[in-house]
C-alpha cells in the first residue's frame, strides 16, 4: 500500500521540478462576444471585448504583464404600447464603450511537466462613458411622429481582481489556459456621479474562460 501511494505522489508530483525560467515572455490575448435576447428579441445585450496581453517572468515560476484592450457592452430595450387610436413604440439604447488596461502578476505551481495551476492578481482599468439614447415614436393613423432624447458620461473604473487557473503546455512553444471564476472588488466613478462599489466572488463552470499563449522559450 505504501508502494501504491508514493508511485501516485510520484505520478502527480514527481514531475513538479519542472519550471518556467525567469527571463521568460510570452504573448496571449483574449477576444469574445456575447448576446443573448429576451422577450420576443425586445431585450437584447452584446458584449465585445479584445484584449491583447504581453507577460515577462522576473522570476521563477513568477510573471508580471499588461493587457491593453477595448471593450463595449450595449443593452437595448423596447416597449409597444397600443392605446385607443394610437400606438407606442418606445426604445431604449445604452452603450458602454472603454478603453482597458490591466496589468498583472501571475504566480505559477507545477503540477507536472506540462501542467501548471496558477494565480493571478490584476488591477483592470477602464475608461468609457455612457451613451443614453431613448426614442419614441407615436402612430396614430396616417400619421407618425418621432421624439428622441440622448445623454452622454465618462466614466473611470478601477478595480482588483484575483483569478485561479490551469495552464497546460502542448510544447515548448504553446500553451491553453483556462481561468475559473474570478474574486474582486472595483470602484465606478462616472464623471459627475457618486462612486459606487461592486463586489463579485465566483468559482463557478458557467466563469470559466479558455485562451492561447505564445512562449519565447529560453
Amino acid at each position: 500500500m505504501k508502494k501504491l501511494l508514493l508511485a501516485s505522489a510520484i505520478a502527480l508530483f514527481g514531475l513538479s521540478n519542472a519550471q518556467i525560467a525567469k527571463g521568460t515572455a510570452y504573448l496571449s490575448g483574449s477576444v469574445g462576444y456575447s448576446q443573448t435576447e429576451t422577450n420576443n428579441g425586445n431585450n437584447k445585450l452584446e458584449n465585445f471585448n479584445v484584449l491583447p496581453t504581453a507577460g515577462y517572468f522576473v522570476g521563477t515560476n513568477l510573471a508580471v504583464g499588461l493587457g491593453v484592450g477595448y471593450q463595449t457592452q450595449k443593452e437595448t430595450n423596447v416597449s409597444t404600447t397600443v392605446l385607443s387610436g394610437a400606438t407606442i413604440v418606445n426604445t431604449n439604447e445604452t452603450k458602454q464603450p472603454a478603453f482597458v488596461v490591466a496589468p498583472f502578476v501571475r504566480k505559477y505551481w507545477t503540477l507536472g511537466d506540462k501542467l501548471y495551476i496558477f494565480g493571478q492578481l490584476a488591477v483592470p482599468m477602464e475608461f468609457g462613458k455612457t451613451e443614453v439614447e431613448n426614442s419614441s415614436v407615436v402612430t396614430s393613423g396616417s400619421t407618425t411622429s418621432t421624439t428622441s432624447t440622448s445623454t452622454e458620461a465618462k466614466y473611470t473604473q478601477v478595480g482588483v481582481t484575483v483569478k485561479p487557473g490551469l495552464d497546460y503546455f502542448l510544447n515548448k512553444n504553446w500553451s491553453i489556459e483556462a481561468t475559473i471564476g474570478e474574486f474582486g472588488y472595483n470602484n465606478y466613478k462616472p464623471k459627475d456621479g457618486e462612486a459606487t462599489n461592486n463586489y463579485n466572488f465566483g468559482l463557478n463552470l458557467s466563469s470559466v474562460t479558455f485562451g492561447v499563449k505564445y512562449v519565447f522559450a529560453k
